[in-house]
C-alpha cells in the first residue's frame, strides 16, 4: 500500500494538509486562526533546501525573542544575516512591518481633544516603535485642547537627539498653537526622565510662558511604556 506524504518539521508547505497550510487556513478559519509564525511564513512565500517558510518564520521569530517590536527594528542587511533570508524576502518583512505602523498612525485623528497623557501615548506611539534612535516629535494644540498638528522636530543617535527650539516656536506660532506637548524616546528602555531631560523641559516651559503658549506635558517613550512629567507634577 502507499504511503501517505510525510508531514515530518521541515515538510514542503505543499505536502501539509490543506487546513494546516497558512494560506489555506487562513481562507478556511480566518486570520485570526494563524500563528504569529504561520502570517511571517505567508509573507516569506518559500522555504530553504530543507526548511519550510513556516520553519524560516519559526527561525525568524526566535531570533528576534519572540517580540514583534525587536522585528520592527531590524534593517535588510540584519534580516540578510539570518539563513534563508536574501534581500526579497527581508523587504517584504520590514514593508510589513511599516504597514503596520503607518495603520496605526490614523487611529487618532487631528483636531482630538486631549484629556491626559495615555491619549498623547496612543497619539505618537506608533512613530517611536521599532527605533533603534532618538527622535524627538511635537503635537500642537488650539485653546480646547484638540490636536492641530504633530511634527517629526529631530532624530538623532542612540542617545541623545539635538532640538532646535527656534523651530519648535516657529511651527506653533504658524499654526496658531496655544499649547504643546514635547516628547522622544529611550531605546536604551530606561523611562524616567534624564537631568538633561528636565533641563530642556523647564527651559521650553519657561520661554512657551513669556509667548503666552504652555507646555503641557513631555513624554518619554519606550518599548515597555512612558514617563509623563505631567503625571509625575514634574510641571
Amino acid at each position: 500500500m502507499k504511503k501517505p506524504p510525510s508531514y515530518e518539521q521541515h515538510a514542503s508547505i505543499k505536502m501539509w494538509a490543506e487546513d494546516d497550510r497558512p494560506r489555506e487556513k487562513l481562507l478556511l478559519k480566518g486570520k485570526a486562526s494563524l500563528s504569529d509564525a504561520e502570517l511571517l511564513a505567508i509573507l516569506i512565500g518559500s522555504g530553504y533546501r530543507n526548511k519550510s517558510a513556516l520553519d524560516l518564520a519559526k527561525d525568524l521569530l526566535a531570533n528576534h525573542q519572540q517580540d514583534w517590536h525587536l522585528l520592527a527594528k531590524s534593517t535588510v542587511h540584519e534580516l540578510t544575516q539570518i539563513k534563508g533570508f536574501g534581500p526579497a524576502k527581508a523587504i517584504l518583512i520590514i514593508a510589513a512591518m511599516e504597514i503596520g505602523k503607518r495603520r496605526e498612525a490614523s487611529m487618532i485623528p487631528a483636531k482630538t481633544k486631549v484629556r491626559n497623557s495615555k491619549m498623547i501615548y496612543d497619539h505618537l506611539k506608533k512613530h517611536y516603535d521599532g527605533l533603534a534612535h532618538e527622535e524627538f516629535y511635537v503635537v500642537y494644540l488650539n485653546f480646547a485642547n484638540e490636536i492641530i498638528d504633530t511634527i517629526q522636530l529631530s532624530k538623532g543617535g542612540m542617545t541623545s537627539t539635538v532640538v532646535d527650539g527656534k523651530i519648535l516656536f516657529h511651527h506653533a506660532i504658524a499654526c496658531q498653537a496655544t499649547g504643546f506637548i514635547i516628547s522622544h524616546n529611550h531605546p536604551s528602555g530606561n523611562r524616567f526622565a534624564s537631568e538633561a531631560d528636565k533641563k530642556l523641559t523647564y527651559n521650553l516651559r519657561d520661554f512657551a510662558k513669556l509667548v503666552d503658549m504652555q507646555l503641557l506635558d513631555h513624554l518619554i517613550f519606550t518599548d515597555n511604556g512612558y514617563f509623563s512629567f505631567a503625571d509625575e507634577g514634574l510641571l
